[in-house]
């Protein structure tokens, strides 16, 4: 199988009514800096455990490509659906890694990417629901060769 350029993912996810957006880092790789890009996105709303789901290699040998996927439990109808997942990396160097928007006409709340990772670190899910709610999932990648600077 062949990799797909950016911009052709970029356009397979429009096709699908997916939209990517990349995030703004921060230069502090640091918990407390993802918790504040976390709390710029959601508005200091309390995220919730639940309907998110990470799948991601809890070891990953090289960083520099570490597949993940982000699902979010969600009947996506015009009256409940998933507004947009969030992508964290609390130990990059720039802790945000992208928002991916969703419309009830997306059908499935899920992506499949891959990320650089830096070092071991958490990845966080965030999902803004319809309703105002946020639910957020974490997972630890063990990181044995980096991919962001090292």
């Amino acid at each position: 199988m062949s990799e797909l350029s950016r911009r052709e993912m970029l356009g397979l996810g429009l096709a699908a009514g997916v939209g990517l957006t990349l995030l703004p880092g921060t230069a502090d790789a640091s918990v407390e800096s993802a918790t504040k890009l976390l709390n710029d996105l959601i508005g200091g709303k309390q995220p919730q455990p639940g309907k998110v789901r990470i799948d991601m290699p809890q070891i990953a040998e090289n960083g520099n490509a570490v597949p993940l996927t982000v699902s979010v439990e969600s009947p996506m109808t015009a009256e409940s659906y998933v507004k947009a997942v969030h992508v964290i990396a609390d130990g990059n160097p720039d802790s945000g890694v992208a928002t991916f928007t969703f419309t009830p006409m997306s059908g499935k709340a899920e992506v499949a990417t891959r990320m650089r990772l830096a070092q071991t670190q958490k990845i966080w899910a965030v999902a803004e629901m319809s309703d105002g709610a946020v639910h957020m999932e974490k997972t630890e990648v063990k990181v044995t060769i980096g991919g962001c600077g090292g």
